[in-house]
This record gives structure tokens, C-alpha cells and sequence, in this order.
């Protein structure tokens, strides 16, 4: 029997088979959990959406286009899912963007107001925006769980995620406010702050090939998180296991949050 057979909730974020929110839609559906989709706008990011939810074993999946920096586009996503589905156990939040040009080692100083605010609502405040229409849903249910993805440059300096980190930084503490204000409906919200792992968003930060290598050598568990390491968290988090825990930033990378220098 698997932690999560009879929960059903979106999952907002893959972008290819290597994505973070695949590797924790994966873990959610081998726990028995039914899981909605959304993919970027267009044909191609349909396809390539579709095909990687396929290779978890999702037959037919149940997809929505979404760009998230349109309201409109949220409220429609809802109002399909609502149609589709009765209830909304969880919801994972698994989206960010910054302007490539943002993102060079030392060019932080040159971020302009448009990519600033770019990062921050796309990476930060679309969070908000999906909890306020989950709600309603996971309080008719009894109660759920939300998650959203964080990396440790929000709390330290690392060359190249710049403004990401800023969008990242407002993202936790997004999280505390929310878990604050949905805690009576007895709706979860925490941060799962993973490791450094390969995927389109990661490649994008100038930089970024240097801090594989840097931590196999200093981690604790001297090797980089994999993506079933987080897959596994959002099983947690996801499950009644977690029933006490909301405003958290997890970690989940090898323990290199820890070291010094």
C-alpha cells in the first residue's frame, strides 16, 4: 500500500525528464498518488512535458498550459482542474526564471529593475498566486500540503545566481507567511531546498560546472544529491508523516549547507 494511494494534486514545473518536479512527480506516483500537470505554453513544451510524465508510467496524463505571470492563466488552470478533479491534497510548486544575462559571475550590480522584478514574480510570487486559488480546494479536502523549491544560494553568496537568489530568499520567507496564514485550514506549506543537480534551470547560472566537483569534496555524504533524494523528501512532505511540520526550508544536499568555506 503506498503512503499517498487516494491523494490526488498539481504539479506545476516539469520542464523535461530531468526536472526536479519530475523526480518528485515520480516518487509520488509510485506512492500511489494521482497527479495533475501543467506545461509551459506551445506545442513543443507539450510534447516534451507529455513525454516525460509518460515515462513514470502516467499513461494518459492530465495536462494544462500555464505561463504563470498570467493571472488569467492561473484562474483557468483551477477552474479546469476543479472540473476534473474533487479534491486537492497537494501541490508542488517547482518554477523560477531569471533573465540569462542576470545570471554572470560578478554581474549582480548590473541587474536592471525589469529583471529583478522579473525573477521575483515569476520565482516568488507565483507561489502566492497558486496557493490563493488552492486553498478553497485543499480545505474542501480537509486540509493539504504545499511545496515549492529553494537552493541554498538565498541564504549565501555563489557566484552567478545573483538575482536568483534574491527571487529565492523571497520564496522562503513566502513560505513562512503562507504556512502562517493557511495553517488554519490545516494546509501545509514548506521549502525543500535541494542540491545542486543538472537540469535547464541550473545550466543557465554562470558558473555552475564548478560546483559539482566542490561538493563531492567538502559535502558530508562527499557526493551531490540525486533527484530520488528529493523525489523522497516530497513524499514526505507530501504524506501524513509531515502532519506537523509547515514554514520549513528542508534541505536535501548531501549536508554541503553545513560546511564552512
Amino acid at each position: 500500500m503506498g503512503l499517498l494511494n487516494g491523494k490526488t494534486g498539481l504539479i506545476v514545473g516539469i520542464a523535461n525528464e530531468r526536472s526536479y518536479a519530475t523526480h518528485i512527480a515520480k516518487a509520488l506516483v509510485d506512492q500511489g498518488a494521482q497527479c495533475a500537470f501543467t506545461h509551459l505554453p506551445g506545442d513543443r513544451n507539450a510534447h516534451r512535458v507529455t513525454r516525460a510524465v509518460q515515462e513514470l508510467g502516467v499513461a494518459s496524463p492530465w495536462l494544462c498550459p500555464l505561463d504563470a505571470s498570467d493571472d488569467a492563466q492561473i484562474d483557468a488552470l483551477f477552474a479546469r482542474y476543479a472540473e476534473s478533479f474533487d479534491r486537492m491534497d497537494f501541490l508542488v510548486h517547482s518554477i523560477a526564471f531569471a533573465d540569462r544575462e542576470a545570471l554572470r559571475p560578478g554581474g549582480f550590480i548590473n541587474t536592471t529593475r525589469a529583471q529583478y522584478l522579473q525573477a521575483i514574480d515569476i520565482s516568488a510570487y507565483t507561489l502566492l498566486a497558486l496557493a490563493q486559488r488552492a486553498r478553497p480546494l485543499m480545505a474542501r479536502s480537509g486540509g493539504g500540503s504545499i511545496m515549492c523549491m529553494s537552493y541554498y544560494g538565498a541564504e549565501k553568496v555563489l557566484p552567478g545566481y545573483n538575482v536568483m537568489g534574491v527571487a529565492k530568499a523571497a520564496l522562503e520567507c513566502t513560505t513562512r507567511y503562507l504556512a502562517n496564514d493557511l495553517g488554519p485550514d490545516k494546509i501545509r506549506v514548506n521549502a525543500i531546498s535541494g542540491g545542486y543537480l543538472r537540469t535547464l534551470a541550473s545550466s543557465a547560472v554562470g558558473g555552475a560546472d564548478t560546483i559539482s566537483a566542490l561538493v563531492e569534496q567538502k559535502a558530508p555524504l562527499r557526493r551531490n544529491v540525486e533527484g530520488e533524494d528529493v523525489g523522497r523528501t516530497g513524499v514526505y512532505l507530501a504524506s501524513d508523516l509531515s502532519s506537523g511540520v509547515t514554514g520549513e526550508t528542508i534541505y536535501v544536499d548531501c549536508g554541503i549547507n553545513i560546511i564552512a568555506g
